[in-house]
């Protein structure tokens, strides 16, 4: 069983990462078609936003002053190596396909990973399934079609 505070890193890094990578990699791909431009994207999210996400737990737990420096490390490390990992993950499918396989697999695998987090958050709070998968797919996918519209509207805008 995990501790309060890695599961915290894990729920936050896993879900951040994979929402704000989508994102970034829809938005990108949308705007710049280059796949230099999406690995470029995917690395600077897995270490700043990893950092910042970081330390926003950090700060945020401080601030509920009602736990432990070690807790607080904790989240706080976690959150950062989880951050890193799931974002990261998301270069391997442009190492080894072309531009639009790899977006097709990141959303595959993005979208999946949420998923199967969803239930697994589901069956600990005691929820149907369904519902939590649905409301947190329909989060991420609002994220990615607001996303591609921007990067299409900068495209337009700005190339």
């Amino acid at each position: 069983m995990l501790k309060h505070s890695i599961k915290s890193g894990l729920s936050f890094g896993l879900t951040s990462g994979i929402i704000t990578t989508l994102g970034m990699i829809i938005g990108l791909y949308a705007g710049a078609h280059s796949r230099k431009v999406v690995i470029g994207g995917i690395l600077a999210i897995a270490i700043a936003d990893a950092f910042s996400d970081a330390l926003g737990i950090h700060i945020a737990a401080e601030s509920e002053n009602r736990h432990s420096t070690l807790e607080i490390w904790e989240a706080t490390i976690s959150t950062m190596v989880f951050k890193f990992i799931f974002a990261g993950t998301f270069v391997i499918p442009f190492l080894f396909l072309a531009l639009a396989q790899a977006i097709v697999a990141c959303l595959v695998w993005g979208l999946s990973l949420l998923g199967i987090f969803s239930v697994y958050i589901a069956k600990l709070r005691n929820e149907k399934p369904w519902k939590v998968v649905t409301e947190h797919l329909a989060i991420a996918v609002l994220v990615i079609i607001l996303t591609h519209w921007v990067g299409k509207w900068v495209a337009s805008v700005f190339c």
